[in-house]
């Protein structure tokens, strides 16, 4: 008997992240089925980019090159676009809500019934400057009866949508375009940081039971709240690690350099074990060696970290969120690393506090396992589903499994 074995036919996926610290390209092959290995990384830290927008672009184009080339000889493969992740202070989030009324209660539900609802829910009021990033579909509600995923078909004169949607100012959204499409490289799609990393780490049964995602990126900060199956609520504050780098060059009275320095190896966000323990620091160009006191450094770490996490922590708790984050807090991007993190996250949200791990991918541990990475991983899942979407016949197919997968339109 012949036995043949007919391999899932891939596809290749770029995620690319110009961040204030590091510039990642993730390859991911993905299967028909959706499955996603990461296959390559390049990575190159970043020069022309602050608070997480680009600020040089000649030397974010260069970092931007050196990391797609390492990307490429990494997967074996020649990158022609990308998926590009944005975040910023200009970025502004909020829920709308949109209605459509039939003129019968025995209407049914068409396409064209959908589509006016969430045209009518992407109307409220933003800057002229501003453009939609993203219009993530939450829950219908028909006649009353809410948490509708899918109404087409159903009967109903009253049909309402909640919605969330993140906007930012456009010339400052096409800036990293430009920089990417001025390497040869087509812009798949423009993704919010924190949307990418939240699709990387989280599954389904966290996102049903409510969970927050914290994005400690060196520039910026980015959390996004998810609850009932559904993003709830995102947010950025333009503060990151380099701020705490900041903080310790000033109250240390040295270099930001060897302040960053002294971060990565003996900083921690606990002050735990530092009292009466001072570190030596050797001697440059001559001067003499220092000493510097390890819980004061620790000291200034804990008053930044805390007070972004109490920003975040406010910001959800006046929107009525915190009481939604049965499955907790999870922590990623390079801040992620700092020891201690995870516990002072339990003490500011009163919530359990995980490092996050890229879930449902596989292929390259280094890739998976590193909470820096989550975003450019996140990219590489959210273009597997974009893409699966668009291979759906009709238009109705594509809106239809979008629904199920992102809520996104």
């Amino acid at each position: 008997m012949l036995n043949l074995f007919f391999p899932e036919k891939t596809t290749v996926i770029v995620g690319l992240e110009i961040g204030t610290a590091k510039v990642a390209a993730v390859v991911g092959e993905v299967t028909d089925s959706g499955g996603v290995n990461v296959i390559g990384i390049g990575q190159c830290p970043s020069r022309g980019v602050r608070k997480g927008e680009v600020v040089n672009s000649d030397l974010a184009a260069e970092d931007v090159r050196n990391a797609i080339v390492e990307a490429e000889k990494s997967a074996d493969v020649e990158i022609a676009s990308v998926y590009l992740s944005v975040t910023g202070g200009h970025l502004t989030s909020l829920n709308t809500h949109g209605v459509f009324t039939a003129a019968s209660d025995d209407h049914e539900i068409s396409q064209p019934d959908v589509t006016e609802v969430l045209a009518n829910a992407k109307v409220f009021n933003r800057p002229s400057e501003n453009t939609v990033l993203h219009a993530i579909r939450q829950h219908f509600t028909l006649n009353g009866q809410a948490a509708i995923t899918d109404p087409i078909g159903m009967l109903g004169g009253k049909l309402e949508l909640d919605m969330h949607v993140v906007h930012g100012v456009t010339t400052r959204l096409q800036n990293p375009v430009r920089v990417v499409k001025g390497l040869n490289l087509e812009v798949e799609e423009l993704v919010f940081s924190g949307l990418a990393s939240s699709l990387a780490l989280l599954d389904n049964e966290q996102k049903q039971m409510g969970v927050l995602v914290v994005d400690f990126g060196a520039g910026t900060t980015e959390y996004v709240v998810y609850a009932d199956g559904v993003i709830k609520h995102t947010g950025i504050l333009a503060v990151g690690g380099d701020h705490v780098t900041n903080d310790l060059s000033f109250g240390l009275r040295m270099a930001p350099a060897r302040a960053g320095l002294l971060k990565r190896e003996h900083g921690a966000a606990t002050i735990e074990g530092a009292a009466g323990q001072t570190l030596t620091l050797t001697s440059e160009n001559g001067f003499p060696d220092r000493r510097v006191n390890l819980e004061h450094l620790r000291r200034i770490m804990v008053a930044r970290l805390d007070e972004t996490l109490q920003l975040i922590d406010e910001d959800i708790g006046e929107k009525g969120f915190h009481d939604q984050l049965r499955a907790g807090v999870c922590l990623c991007g390079g801040g992620a690393r700092i020891r201690g993190i995870e516990k002072l996250a339990e003490e500011v949200f009163d919530l359990p506090a995980t490092l996050g791990r890229a879930n449902a991918v596989g292929g390259l541990r280094s890739a998976t396992d590193d909470p820096e990475l989550a975003t450019a991983v996140g990219l590489v899942k959210y273009g597997a589903i974009r893409q699966k979407g668009q291979r759906r016949v009709g238009l109705v197919g594509k809106l239809k499994h979008l629904a199920g997968s992102l809520g996104i339109f």
